[in-house]
């Protein structure tokens, strides 16, 4: 048995990387193939901003000269520059059910990372934390959401295999339409009395990349310091604006403001895994009036409450301590209003418990859990 690692530089030619998928994932009724075109954008220096503060390298593993797997390697200046922790990245840890596979592709990433000075490696982000994160440890009886992963079960095991040990469990929650709980009802309805000041407005899709720059904000200013933060650099916008226009929802997003300042966001975005189950990661010559009939016409029965976020500053003003709930009781009134039949709530951290806490007394319950790992280099 021989198993080789191949190393596909960024701007290459990434054939036999995207193929490692399709070979991993063969026969895996709830895998759904993401869009060649997005993942072939995402990894190419020119189309993707994250390059010019990062580099990467994209592996593929061969055995006795068949495909078996991929990983990439990746290290994040701006994550460097903010945690100081010399940590590099691995990600798209996927491989057949062999430990031999596994341990080759994971070995050779982190010479790769120790080469450029790197002590540690975290993952697996499919290039970083504000991507794909974890591999799926519970909950693979259902299809992954929208820029949520995907893993074998025996990925774990292989992880570990790898020399690779816990380092912490993201959840992503399930909530089924139904009565909304008389806590969230009343939180919502109060804040209107109490706090007129405090208005929630929809994103306005004519200036896209003006209100995902305010959420944007929201959001590093909300989670800065939080693990695994990375801030959103405003290149980052342009892309973002650039890839959401075909999938946001104006019903389903919204700013929260205080006299007339932006202190809060939530955004709801349509499953759009939903509408391209089918198309095994190919728009063309006729998947792009497939996803457009589905997304815009038929629309689509499930979403994911991506983001949901406050200012610091108002979180311990206990005139404004209901806006949260108020903010999770609007995007359930909404999303029932378009016709969704269940969302899909995070991730959250296993370890945030005011968070968790929250979603949970929202009626909405764990249905899948993602493991992130580590190693010394």
């Amino acid at each position: 048995m021989t198993i080789t690692i191949k190393e596909h530089a960024p701007g290459g030619d990434v054939g036999d990387f995207l193929r490692a998928g399709r070979v991993v994932f063969a026969g895996d009724s709830q895998w759904i193939a993401p869009l060649d075109f997005d993942i072939k954008q995402r990894l190419d220096p020119k189309k993707n901003p994250f390059f010019k503060r990062a580099e990467a390298v994209y592996l593929t593993a061969w055995k006795d000269g068949q495909l078996v797997g991929r990983c990439t390697a990746s290290i994040d200046q701006e994550y460097l520059r903010l945690w100081k922790n010399d940590t590099g990245f691995f990600g798209f840890f996927d491989t057949i059910d062999d430990d031999a596979v596994g341990r080759a592709l994971i070995d050779h990433a982190a010479q790769w990372l120790k080469a450029r000075g790197m002590k540690r490696m975290s993952g697996p982000f499919s290039l970083y934390p504000n991507e794909e994160v974890g591999v799926l440890v519970e909950g693979f009886d259902s299809p992954p959401m929208i820029m949520m992963a995907h893993s074998r079960a025996w990925q774990d095991r292989v992880a570990v295999a790898s020399g690779l040990t816990k380092e912490k469990d993201v959840l992503a929650w399930r909530y089924d339409v139904g009565e909304l709980p008389k806590r969230a009802l009343r939180a919502r309805e109060n804040l209107k009395v109490d706090a007129p000041e405090l208005k929630l407005r929809s994103v306005n899709p004519k200036k896209l990349k003006e209100e995902l720059a305010i959420i944007l904000d929201i959001y590093n200013d909300a989670w800065a310091g939080q693990w695994a933060f990375v801030p959103a650099l405003p290149d980052e916008v342009e892309k973002m604006a650039e890839d959401m226009s075909l999938v946001i929802d104006p019903d389903l997003a919204f700013i929260a403001e205080l006299e007339g300042r932006p202190v809060g966001m939530c955004i709801l975005l349509p499953n759009l895994n939903e509408c391209i189950a089918d198309l095994d990661g190919a728009l063309f010559p006729f998947g792009w009036a497939k996803l457009l009939w589905r997304l815009k016409v038929k629309g689509p029965k499930t979403a994911r409450l991506m983001l949901l976020g406050i200012r610091q500053e108002l979180r311990n003003v206990r005139r404004y301590m209901p806006l949260s709930v108020a903010m999770y009781a609007e995007v359930a009134t909404r999303g029932v209003a378009k016709g969704y039949q269940w969302g899909e709530l995070g991730w959250t951290r296993e370890d945030a418990s005011p968070i968790n806490s929250g979603i949970a007394n929202m009626g909405a319950k764990v249905y899948k859990r993602y493991r992130v790992y580590e190693r010394a280099l």
